[in-house]
């Protein structure tokens, strides 16, 4: 009992003096001295859990899996700090690795308290939920502990006390549990959000980045400073490019670099203005990254390298935004993927939305800084497929209706201060070992695709958009059991000596080269897209069809579950990101057949990311357009011609209220070349232009691209 009393003065004297306190880098001595106790007070009461009986079973199980998992990560913040691990094994590392993910792997995961369904199975249907995303983020500890941020591992275990305390005795209201995890969200929101921010503008934080250039790289024991689980995935890469000759790591940095300076050149944006860069990428690839980073140095940009967040309040469903290891558990990540829904309301929503704004402006000269993403994916790894679970949090309507509000405030809070018209990206993608027994192969194929000649295609396509540019509408048709029927309406031209509607794409923000895109009109552009197997962030959908009507899914299905209902909910929230309708933001062709003729000759096409598919036959964006936050800024084609198709019905209305305007997303989806039928254009006068026939490009001067097919 006088623990809990220490404990508790020691928590008011927290919030008295929370205001006055600086953070970070300027934490005050009072700060630190307080921290300091705050922590030892915590962990002494979490050490005494698992000896109670103060908590009837299940719950008290339930309890003790979080205090020794807590406990582990104290014990590793402590080896952390004393550079114990340094001294480790490469086995050794590995084991303790694994010991921090034990109990989400697949293998233990159906009895983990960590999985829904187990604990509703076990603690309830009111309080399962809460306590396993309570869980979920409790075990942010891992990488709190290998960074030395003991203020976040001190808010943990003292949530996780004041939480366990209301166990004792009778079992109580899982609203008042509910609200405790509301609280501790909420008021904790002014040092995770701000945080947030910094790390991913202030190049000063440097734990990754000293990982990347200070480690020995060929010692893969390095792989483990990072904080992440580590698969063999990371190993089998680092393993693979640590035996590569310096002039392959160096091209492909290289290529990735130029890229991302080519960007700025062919959107006329004024890169001497910028300071810093953001690298993001997956372990494994630090060899890469470190030579990467020595060009950004060259060109006076100073990479940032900031972590996939942990915090939920920062976190986006199904997409890690930073660097990261493996998943060790992906239906796990699915499972917690709507965690937010214990605490997302309104209130919560204008809370979020003035922390970020307040941190925009002390972060302000770091913003005005900052040049945009540079973004490393990697392809090949099964795809996944979900198992959907009643037990797991879902949004509701409401919830969905202020995470779009929420979406829409932080992207226009971020174009303040960060304005898409002074940035760019590039992003480029490289195999992992699970694509096959063929990795060393397809890796040398796919520098190769990288590095395919820009004028050439540049030459290519540009006959495709002197034929484009004289239909009113495209019309596109699948082959064989594609049922693709769509009437895609482009904007009138002008003027044709000076105006255009589709962007001649080569490999500069998006590699590999190969495709010509416009923002259609909405209004007319009806009908169905169908792909029969297509993979879309981590999943793989199968039978995959969206009717349209004037520019807008309409309905939609999928045959990846028995019940029709569970293939309209992934879609709805995996596709359509919990909006009701998105409009059509982007149609293209693909132009990189080398890229296709790969993927048939290993038979991978099913496991390529959409940046290298959408090159292999037209495509369609749900979404945003292309140019979303920068529709105003002239686009010119190397032919000298302005792009005028950067606007739709729906992005104009950003004039009037930006929130209608926006959606916050933009997916991809193509039709692969062995699915698709003719792609038309058709004139105004009727008469029709073949573009493609059954598969093949017919426009005169572009049969150079069938000879891969």
């Amino acid at each position: 009992m006088e623990k809990q009393k220490e404990f508790k003065k020691t928590e008011d004297l927290r919030a008295e003096n929370q205001e006055n306190l600086e953070t970070e880098s300027g934490k005050t001595e009072e700060f630190k001295d307080l921290l300091s106790e705050r922590h030892q007070l915590s962990f002494e009461r979490i050490r005494q859990i698992p000896q109670e009986d103060l908590v009837k079973e299940p719950y008290r199980s339930c309890f003790v899996s979080m205090a020794e998992f807590l406990l582990l990560a104290e014990q590793t913040a402590e080896k952390q700090r004393r550079d114990d691990f340094r001294f480790l094994s490469l086995k050794e590392l590995g084991e303790w690795n694994r010991s921090l993910y034990e109990d989400i792997l697949p293998e233990h995961y159906d009895e983990s308290f960590a999985n829904p369904q187990y604990a509703v199975r076990m603690l309830g249907a009111e309080h399962g939920p809460l306590l396993a995303a309570f869980y979920a983020q409790l075990r942010a500890a891992v990488v709190f502990a290998y960074e030395g941020r003991k203020e976040e591992l001190t808010i943990l275990a003292e949530t996780l006390i004041e939480i366990y305390n209301r166990y004792e005795g009778d079992l109580p209201a899982s609203k008042s549990v509910k609200d405790i995890l509301y609280w501790f969200h909420s008021d904790y929101a002014d040092v995770t959000i701000p945080y947030r921010l910094r790390e991913q503008l202030d190049p000063s934080l440097t734990f990754a980045k000293d990982i990347i250039m200070e480690e020995d790289l060929s010692d893969l024991r390095y792989l483990y400073h990072f904080g992440e689980y580590i698969s063999t995935t990371q190993m089998e890469i680092a393993d693979f490019l640590a035996k590569q000759p310096q002039e392959i790591i160096d091209r492909m940095a290289e290529t990735f670099v130029k890229g991302y300076r080519r960007g700025f050149a062919v959107m006329g944006r004024d890169l001497s203005r910028k300071r810093t860069v953001a690298i993001r990428y997956e372990l494994g690839f630090e060899r890469m990254v470190r030579s990467a980073i020595i060009r950004f140095r060259e060109m006076g940009l100073e990479p940032i390298i900031y972590r996939a967040p942990v915090w939920s309040v920062s976190a986006m469903p199904n997409r890690r935004i930073g660097y990261h290891g493996a998943s060790p558990n992906r239906q796990y990540d699915y499972d917690h993927r709507y965690d937010m829904a214990v605490y997302f309301d309104k209130a919560f929503k204008e809370r979020r939305q003035g922390i970020l704004r307040t941190a925009y402006e002390e972060f302000r000269e770091l913003a005005a800084q900052y040049a945009g993403p540079a973004v490393i994916e990697t392809f090949g790894e099964e795809p996944f497929r979900p198992v959907l679970t009643q037990d797991a949090f879902s949004l509701t309507k409401k919830q969905e209706e202020w995470l779009n509000q929420d979406t829409n405030e932080t992207m226009m809070l971020t174009d303040h201060y960060i304005p898409g018209r002074e940035t760019s990206f590039t992003i480029i993608a490289f195999p992992v070992p699970a694509i096959g027994d063929h990795y060393p192969g397809i890796f040398d194929e796919t520098i190769r695709i990288n590095t395919l000649d820009n004028e050439r295609y540049q030459q290519i396509q540009q006959k495709l958009i002197d034929v484009l540019d004289q239909g009113n509408f495209v019309h596109v048709t699948g082959r064989g059991e594609n049922e693709t029927d769509m009437i895609v309406h482009l904007h009138p031209l002008q003027d044709t000596e000076y105006e255009t509607n589709f962007e001649n794409c080569v490999a500069d923000v998006n590699i590999p080269v190969g495709e010509v895109f416009t923002s259609p009109v909405l209004s007319g552009t009806n009908g169905l897209l169908h792909v029969r197997s297509v993979y879309l962030g981590n999943i793989l959908y199968h039978d995959l069809k969206l009717t349209f009507t004037d520019g807008r899914v309409t309905d939609y299905s999928c045959t990846n579950f028995e019940n029709p209902q569970e293939g309209r909910d992934l879609i709805r929230q995996e596709i359509l990101k919990n909006h009701d309708f998105l409009p059509l933001g982007e149609f293209a062709i693909g132009t990189n057949t080398a890229a296709y003729a790969m993927a048939e000759r290993y038979g991978i096409a099913g496991k390529l990311p959409i940046l290298i598919a959408e090159k292999m036959g037209p495509h369609f964006a749900v979404g945003d357009t292309c140019y979303s936050w920068s529709e105003d800024e002239p686009m010119v084609n190397p032919d000298g011609k302005e792009v005028i198709a950067r606007d739709n019905e729906i992005s104009l209305l950003r004039k009037e209220d930006p929130s209608r305007a926006y959606f916050g997303c933009h997916t991809d989806i193509t039709i692969p070349y062995s699915e698709l039928g003719d792609i038309t254009a058709v004139c105004a006068d009727g008469r029709e232009l073949a573009v493609i026939r059954q598969g093949r490009f017919a426009v005169p001067g572009t049969e150079e691209l069938n000879r891969e097919l």
